[in-house]
């Protein structure tokens, strides 16, 4: 609610940067709630939580100001919905699958809230030295009067997060009483001392977050009701009565996706605002999400290359596995899928790289089939997928995405040359660690791969490790469009097509004389 800042707000200076200016903040902030008022030309009306979230959030509207950098997809469709509850002082629920950015953009949250506010030092609940409202804080106050001592918080500080588990009890969330305090010190049990507070009376002031919602017990869900509605808590039966003030945000599965649990109707009906989030709706934003979230960039600069197709394909794994009949629709193909496969793609180039003695490393297609264990583990398969095992529908996925991504490029590209060479018996045996040497000591009888890579401005002297995943990205396209074949023991070659003998074709003949 209140800040004091430095003359350059807080920039980095020439005499130590940020640390000496906090040091000098920190000498400079009150310490005590008398040199608080002093500070101020008349005490400060009461603002809640959602209040404060929502005149900082007008504020960035107005100036035209990023809401959730890093968030990719979602500013025409989940952020305006987002806004719009937190304009409208709404708890909310971002309701989605799994691998849709749902907790992060409930940590993203705590931008809209002040940098720093003010509480009363030492207490558990943070309380505002002005409006304080449990017991001993009360009585501090008149007690001590203008040399109360202050703390500051911080914006991060003041979000709370709970996964939610069927073990969670109420005495987490909200709290319980300790009657061993209360018989030591000879106080009433209903006194705000012999609380030990929960979670949630920890985020007062705050915003607290319950991410799977549906796995919180229902009994639970239930204690949720007074915070929601009236604000307040009550523990074990006793009239304690703390008018807290929080922001609460969940994230769900939506019910009809998860046997896990549901939600209370009743709770349901408390939140204001259902928020709906979704996977990228467009390739490049899964492309750009992938790219931004995963560990890629390695080692020195320039030493690791990720062609754009391999990026395509990738990403084109997961929009397949979405749409594919295998896989179980509800539970979803999460975003985690491609980060977690680019990251071990770019391992398996990093290990080739080092076994070969290779400074530079160009990630391959046949690195995306060696980080099949990155997919496998995140498909949950229907029966028939079952039957065929993930390892098989992961590998098919593979294939259809680069054959995607194969068509895409080389539509009208003319391949007979190289189709050729393998219909004349040409064989090609190649691994995910042969060497760019090796490799294209192994292509150069193939014709047309020359003239394919001078058509694409690719030279194989200087850069042969982006020749080899061209070429190997063209093989691979070759085979996932039914041009060529591929097996472990024989490696790239063409099926030979079987000549119909010369009964067959005088059979022929005498149909076409009958008819």
């Amino acid at each position: 609610m209140f800040e004091i800042r430095s003359a350059n707000g807080g920039r980095k200076t020439e005499d130590g940067g940020r640390k000496t200016t906090h040091a000098i903040l920190s000498r400079m902030r009150p310490a005590t709630l008398g040199e608080l008022k002093r500070t101020l030309s008349r005490p400060p009306a009461f603002r809640s939580v959602k209040n404060e979230i929502r005149s900082n959030l007008m504020a960035k509207l107005a100036r035209g100001e990023e809401l959730f950098p890093g968030i990719v997809g979602y500013d025409e469709t989940v952020v305006p919905g987002i806004v719009n509850a937190l304009l409208s002082r709404h708890n909310l629920v971002l309701l989605g699958r799994r691998g849709q950015a749902k907790s992060r953009i409930l940590r993203a949250l705590v931008e809209f809230l002040d940098e720093e506010i003010y509480c009363i030092d030492g207490c558990e609940i943070r309380d505002d030295p002005f409006s304080p409202i449990c017991g001993r804080c009360r009585r501090r106050v008149l007690e001590e009067g203008d040399s109360l001592p202050l703390a500051t918080v911080r914006r991060q500080d003041r979000y709370v997060e709970k996964l939610a588990t069927p073990d969670v009890t109420i005495a987490d969330m909200i709290g319980d009483l300790d009657p061993i305090k209360a018989a030591r010190r000879g106080r009433d049990l209903a006194d705000h001392e012999n609380i030990h507070f929960g979670l949630i009376p920890r985020a007062h002031r705050g915003i607290f977050a319950i991410n799977e919602l549906p796995d919180l017990a229902p009994k639970i869900q239930v204690g949720l009701f007074n915070i929601m509605q009236e604000g307040d808590v009550q523990i074990k039966g006793f009239p304690i009565r703390l008018p807290l003030d929080v922001m609460l945000v969940f994230s769900a599965n939506p019910e009809d996706y998860t046997a896990r649990g549901k939600l209370v109707t009743p709770l349901k009906d408390r939140i204001g605002s259902e928020i709906r989030t979704h996977y990228p709706e467009e390739l490049d934003e899964g492309i750009a999400i992938t790219r931004a979230e995963s560990w890629w960039q390695r080692g020195e600069k320039d030493s690791l290359e990720i062609p754009d197709f391999v990026r395509e394909v990738v990403e084109q794994i997961a929009f397949e596995g979405r749409i594919d009949k295998r896989i179980d629709s509800h539970s979803g193909v999460s975003q985690r899928l491609p980060i977690a496969c680019l990251e071990n793609c770019v391992s398996n180039a990093e290990r080739r790289a080092l076994s070969n003695a290779e400074k530079r490393s160009v990630v391959r297609v046949a690195d995306i089939f060696a980080a099949l264990p990155a997919i496998t583990g995140k498909i949950e398969l229907e029966y028939e997928g079952e039957l065929k095992g993930a390892e098989a529908v992961a590998r098919q996925l593979v294939e259809k995405s680069v054959a995607k991504a194969f068509r895409r490029r080389f539509a009208k590209e003319n391949f007979e040359r190289i189709i050729q060479w393998f219909e004349l018996g040409g064989e090609l045996r190649v691994g995910d660690q042969t060497s760019a040497s090796d490799y294209l000591a192994k292509v150069e009888s193939i014709q047309g791969v020359e003239e394919l890579l001078d058509r694409l401005d690719i030279d194989a002297k200087s850069k042969p490790e982006r020749a080899v995943a061209t070429i190997e990205f063209v093989l691979e396209g070759l085979c996932s469009t039914r041009q060529l074949s591929r097996s472990e023991e024989r490696g790239y070659f063409k099926e030979a097509v079987e000549q119909p003998s010369e009964e067959v074709f005088s059979d022929l003949a005498r149909r076409r004389s009958l008819n």
